[in-house]
């Protein structure tokens, strides 16, 4: 673990629909035109999610990057910044939980791509810290990085809903967003995220995602208008 390290945080907004989002790579540095700040996230990412736990490289790229703002906290203990920590904060809509506790085939047989019907919440997500820096409270810190800056950018967020509606994926007006704020939280950080204020909801189950059992936890902020 290191010990005692210089750190910062940058903010990357979301990148925009028409970005070409891809995984950093050593074989892709012609074709990557990622934002600076995203390929920092990708790098942790990749290093985590693909290389450490084993999830599927086809799916850590998805359709909710393009419409997120994504935190990187850097090193800058040597003369090159380093990033070493990672979060993502998806704007509403959620797609519905279906979406992720049911075959991929039940989904396909008329579930709505997202859920109008609810209170609609943002989604923190790809939630990451490189093992040297882990037992630091990185985790938490970039939590309440994100959970800060939503309680004063909550017309930002209610802009992203919005634009998402305004391309024809909503049969309604999108409902102000209040404060609601969802983790799909890995059962072993469970406990990091009741100490930040978030409760388990019960009705949602566990229900796994690559192989890693998962629980929904929410918890509201208080919006500074």
């Amino acid at each position: 673990m290191v010990s005692n390290p210089t750190l910062s945080t940058s903010i990357q907004p979301p990148p925009g629909p028409s970005a070409k989002l891809v995984l950093p790579s050593d074989t892709s540095t012609n074709t990557n035109t990622n934002p600076t700040i995203f390929n920092d996230a990708m790098i942790i990412r990749k290093s985590v999610f693909i290389d450490e736990q084993h999830c599927t490289a086809e799916s850590e790229i998805d359709s909710d990057d393009a419409r997120s703002w994504h935190w990187v906290l850097y090193d800058n203990s040597t003369a090159s910044s380093t990033p070493v920590g990672v979060i993502r904060l998806v704007p509403p809509p959620q797609v519905p939980h279906a979406h992720v506790t049911e075959p991929p085939s039940a989904v396909a047989q008329g579930a709505p791509e997202y859920d109008w019907t609810h209170e609609p919440c943002i989604k923190l997500t790809r939630v990451a810290i490189m093992p040297s820096f882990r037992g630091l409270g990185l985790g938490r810190r970039l939590v309440e990085t994100a959970l800060e800056w939503a309680a004063v950018h909550a017309a930002e967020i209610d802009e992203a809903a919005a634009q998402i509606a305004a391309r024809g994926e909503s049969p309604i007006t999108p409902i102000p967003w209040r404060g609601l704020v969802l983790v799909h939280a890995q059962v072993d950080v469970e406990r990091m995220y009741t100490g930040l204020g978030f409760e388990t909801d019960q009705s949602m189950g566990r229900w796994d995602e690559e192989g890693i059992e998962h629980v929904g936890m929410f918890r509201r902020v208080v919006l500074d208008k």
